[in-house]
C-alpha cells in the first residue's frame, strides 16, 4: 500500500510545472545547475520537483522552512540520482532542518547532519549553504547525508548501496575495500589526501565522503584514485568532469 501511495505521489508531482522562480533560486544557491544543459537539466529538474513534492520538510531549533530552503535541499538530493531512473529515495520520508550546527542528545559534539534508517535526514541549513557555496572543497553536508540514504536503501549502513546487478557487487567490494583499507593506513592518516579523513571512520562514512569528493573534486579524485572514480562514475551514471568543461558557446 505504501509503495502504491509513493508511486501515485511521484506521478502527480511529475504533472506539475517546474516554477521559474525555482530556477532563480538555483541560479543563486546551486552553482552546478548552470552547468547542466539540455536533457541533463531536464532530468535534474524532474528529480528535484518530485523530491520537493513527495518529502516532508520540518523546521527545528526555531527555523521556519521556506520554499527556497526546500528547493536547495531537493537540488542536493536530485544531483545524486538525476541519472538513476528508478531511484527516488523511497525509504526517505522527512527532512528535519536546523538553522545551524546542533547538539545530538546529551553529547557535547555538534552535528551538521545525520541520516536514520527509519526515513529521516537531519541537516544544518548553514552547512547546506556552505557546502553549495564552496563546491570544490570536497565537503558538502547535504550530498554526504543523501549518500547515506542511498547506502541504507538495502537496510544497512555498510557502504554499499543497491547496485544495478548482482555482478556489480564483486568489483564494488574489491575497489571500495582496497581504498578504505588504504585510507586507514598509518601513512595515509598522517597526510592530507583528496578524500576527507572522516571517511576512515567506517565503510558507510567512506562511501559518503567518496561521494562528496567525486562530485566536488572530480579531477583530483580521477588523478589520485582512478578506480574509485570510475566505480562511482558508473554507479551514479554521471561524469562530474564533464560539468567542468566549457560549453561550445563559452569556448
Amino acid at each position: 500500500m505504501l509503495g502504491l501511495l509513493d508511486w501515485w505521489r511521484r506521478r502527480r508531482s511529475r504533472a506539475l510545472p517546474f516554477p521559474e522562480a525555482w530556477r532563480e533560486v538555483l541560479g543563486r544557491r546551486v552553482p552546478f545547475h548552470a552547468r547542466l544543459v539540455g536533457d541533463a537539466r531536464a532530468r535534474f529538474e524532474e528529480k528535484l520537483k518530485v523530491f520537493f513534492h513527495t518529502k516532508h520538510f520540518i523546521g527545528a531549533g526555531g527555523l521556519e522552512v521556506d520554499e527556497e530552503m526546500k528547493v536547495v535541499v531537493s537540488a542536493a538530493a536530485a544531483r545524486l540520482v538525476m541519472n538513476l531512473p528508478g531511484e527516488h529515495y523511497q525509504r526517505l520520508t522527512e527532512i528535519l532542518i536546523y538553522p545551524g550546527a546542533y547538539h545530538h542528545g546529551d553529547r557535547d559534539r555538534v552535528v551538521l547532519g545525520e541520516a536514520h534508517k527509519w526515513g529521516t535526514v537531519v541537516l544544518a541549513w548553514d552547512a547546506v549553504r556552505a557546502g553549495l557555496a564552496n563546491s570544490q572543497d570536497g565537503h558538502d553536508t547535504a550530498l554526504h547525508e543523501f549518500a547515506h540514504v542511498l547506502d541504507v536503501a538495502d537496510g544497512a549502513f555498510d557502504g554499499t548501496p543497491v547496485l544495478e546487478s548482482h555482478a556489480a557487487y564483486a568489483p564494488w567490494a574489491q575497489v571500495m575495500t582496497r581504498e578504505f583499507v588504504r585510507m586507514r593506513g598509518k601513512k595515509a592518516l598522517r597526510r592530507k589526501g583528496v578524500l576527507r579523513r572522516y571517511g576512515a571512520t567506517n565503510e558507510a562514512e567512506f562511501f559518503a565522503v567518496a561521494t562528496e569528493t567525486f562530485f566536488e573534486k572530480p579531477r583530483q579524485m580521477k588523478e589520485k584514485h582512478p578506480e574509485l572514480y570510475e566505480l562511482l562514475r558508473d554507479h551514479y551514471e554521471v561524469d562530474p568532469l564533464a560539468e567542468l568543461e566549457p560549453r561550445a558557446e563559452e569556448a
